[in-house]
């Protein structure tokens, strides 16, 4: 082979080469730098042993608490002890504290208004009498003194129905009776289908 034949072997051997380095650094370039014109994915912070996207976790909700325990310009401190539950009853002990000088009388019942989350009254029957948790001593007349204390137990069933909607509060308003100023009481009253709460008269001692 003369000198321009092997000019022209070693030009087109060159470029042959040339060809094979571009398309080797294209390829290169669309595995290093991804998709033209997309947004790499991010993962979502996770909270670690939860499972679910910190960003999307659900917000409790506030559990809720006793009102404190101030002395009321009426003087009728009112207290709620625990749920007492027995055979699907339910049932709660009121209790009334008089935390001033003044004398405080009752003759008859509290004020009860059943609440829901939302603290919006619910329709709830109030009956006044014996319960399967209580005796209802009747209507008397209690004078108490500065520290003295008088009870009244408000009490529930948590009975279901089928093809019936259930009904459970959250709160109680409670009033030394109905009319007076309230005081919110956090309780649980789960009142199955039966929509109905039943209250004791104030007295000094529940009877046996």
């Amino acid at each position: 082979m003369n000198r321009q034949g092997w000019a022209r072997l070693l030009g087109r051997l060159m470029l042959l080469g040339g060809l094979v380095l571009v398309s080797g650094c294209g390829t290169e370039s669309a595995v290093s730098g991804g998709v033209p014109g997309r947004t790499p994915d991010v993962a979502t912070p996770r909270t670690p042993g939860s499972g679910v996207s910190a960003e999307r976790r659900p917000t409790p909700s506030p559990t809720p608490t006793p009102p404190p325990r101030t002395c009321p310009a009426s003087g009728a401190q009112i207290t709620v002890g625990p749920v007492d539950a027995a055979l699907g009853h339910r049932a709660v002990v009121v209790k009334l504290t008089n935390c001033r000088s003044t004398p405080i009388n009752l003759n008859g019942y509290p004020g009860v208004t059943v609440l829901d989350a939302r603290r919006k009254p619910m329709k709830v029957t109030v009956a006044h009498g014996i319960s399967y948790m209580a005796i209802d001593p009747g209507p008397t007349r209690i004078r108490l003194s500065k520290g003295e204390t008088a009870l009244a137990a408000v009490s529930w069933s948590s009975t279901v129905e089928v093809a019936e909607d259930k009904a459970s509060g959250t709160y109680l308003d409670l009033a030394p009776r109905a009319g007076n100023s309230p005081v919110t009481w956090p309780v649980d009253t789960d009142l199955g289908t039966t929509a109905k709460v039943t209250l004791t008269a104030w007295c000094l001692k529940f009877p046996n």
